[in-house]
């Protein structure tokens, strides 16, 4: 039965949105050009970029009850009729490319959706932003005029938020029927809520694995700090070096805890120069029942290394990097490390020894570069010191030491400058 005019004639409607869908193809890749070149996160975010359909663009005119003079000539716009997904890592991702897209685009609203949906309810949550068409994005040539409305909806999403839309859209929207019954209901909330915890706890880890590299950081410059009390000749800056005894009274919250909450207790107490307590933890978790992974073991021998190297303990702290090696052969900072506590000791070869290890694993390290300079030149061998600290200054190391021993071997050879 034809119709009559009070809906439009689909056949109108499909020669108008074929003739539009390759304006809007080159429209979208531009957009998510520009989503690539702006959008900066932590990890490295997917894109999607999809044309509605013209059977469900059809079937929302339809629902529309747009008019067939309306439609016959001009393109229904939806505020879906082209969309980009940008898909994330984790949950804090989504609020900083949120922002960015503020940034670059001209936004015309910002729905959250699924946010009003309460425990019961099944559904997927997204952030979709409509944006205006930029200047830039519209074809250069085009015989068809853009509709003044058009806009690209850009979806805001989690990997895992993403991936429950996929499932939820063929089960829910593309089929004629939908669960009724209460337990499949439920039974899709809890699959829903089990992705939803899944995000939750992958954001708290990421948020423990920032707050934990920022603690490491830290450490790690206190340690180099240490490291270049130390003369490219190995005699010590400062010939009082303390041997840090004092009597820390706050004892750890975390003595009971997990062992990556004493991990971080540990590396804040080292940090704050708390080094008794920093070792006591350290010890404690070396002895805990069950034995910690080999990994683990590893990045504690390492931690532990450093702090018994604070407090002038050279032996322990020797003996301590050397298990951490064991433990974890591919460690080259643990190698490094070894091979600062070697040099301090005056055991120059066995310090060449271990820098060359560590820069075996991993060349690209102008400091070990500079410290294997530093022993070789203690023994004597001035050519391979002179390889080394040009190694080290072509690698970016701008450091008054390495310029001085670098001006003290040529001099030395007789190259002069």
């Amino acid at each position: 039965m034809e119709h009559t005019g009070l809906y439009p004639k689909k056949q109108q409607i499909q020669e108008l949105y074929d003739a539009y869908c390759p304006i809007f193809a080159e429209i979208l890749g531009r957009i998510e050009n520009r989503l690539r070149q702006s959008i900066r996160l932590s990890s490295l975010p997917t894109y999607k970029s999809r044309i509605k359909s013209f059977k469900s663009y059809y079937r929302k005119v339809l629902r529309q009850k747009a008019g067939e003079a309306e439609t016959s000539k001009t393109l229904v716009t939806l505020t879906d009729m082209m969309g980009i997904r940008v898909i994330c890592a984790f949950l804090e991702d989504i609020q900083l490319a949120v922002e960015q897209i503020k940034q670059q685009f001209d936004v015309k609203e910002v729905e959250y959706k699924g946010a009003e949906q309460n425990f019961r309810e099944f559904g997927y949550e997204s952030i979709h932003v409509l944006v205006a068409i930029p200047d830039d994005c519209r074809p250069k040539q085009c015989d068809l005029s853009l509709p003044e409305n058009l806009v690209c909806e850009i979806q805001v999403r989690t990997i895992l938020q993403d991936a429950w839309a996929e499932v939820e859209h063929e089960l829910i929207y593309k089929t004629e029927f939908t669960p009724f019954d209460m337990p499949l209901r439920r039974k899709l909330a809890s699959m829903n809520a089990s992705l939803s915890l899944a995000d939750i706890i992958f954001q708290e880890i990421r948020d423990y694995q920032n707050k934990l590299q920022g603690e490491v950081s830290a450490r790690r410059a206190s340690f180099y700090e240490k490291v270049d009390e130390f003369t490219y000749q190995g005699e010590v800056r400062e010939k009082n070096v303390k041997n840090d005894s004092r009597h820390i009274s706050r004892v750890s919250p975390y003595v009971h805890g997990t062992i990556d909450d004493l991990i971080l207790e540990a590396i804040h107490a080292h940090n704050s120069g708390e080094l008794d307590t920093a070792l006591q933890i350290y010890s404690q978790i070396l002895d805990s029942d069950p034995i910690p992974p080999d990994a683990v073991l590893a990045v504690i021998r390492k931690h532990r290394g450093m702090a018994y190297f604070a407090k002038g303990l050279y032996e322990e702290s020797l003996e301590d990097f050397q298990q951490s090696v064991r433990y974890d052969p591919q460690g080259f900072r643990s190698y490094y490390y070894l091979g600062i506590v070697y040099s301090v000791m005056d055991k120059n070869e066995d310090a060449v020894t271990a820098f060359s290890r560590s820069l075996e694993l991993n060349e690209y390290q102008s400091h070990a570069h500079y410290r294997r300079a530093v022993s070789y030149f203690k023994l004597g061998d001035d050519s391979k010191a002179l390889a080394d600290v040009t190694a080290a200054e072509q690698l970016g190391l701008e450091d008054a030491d390495c310029a001085a021993l670098h001006e003290k071997i040529v001099k030395k050879m007789g190259m002069g400058m």
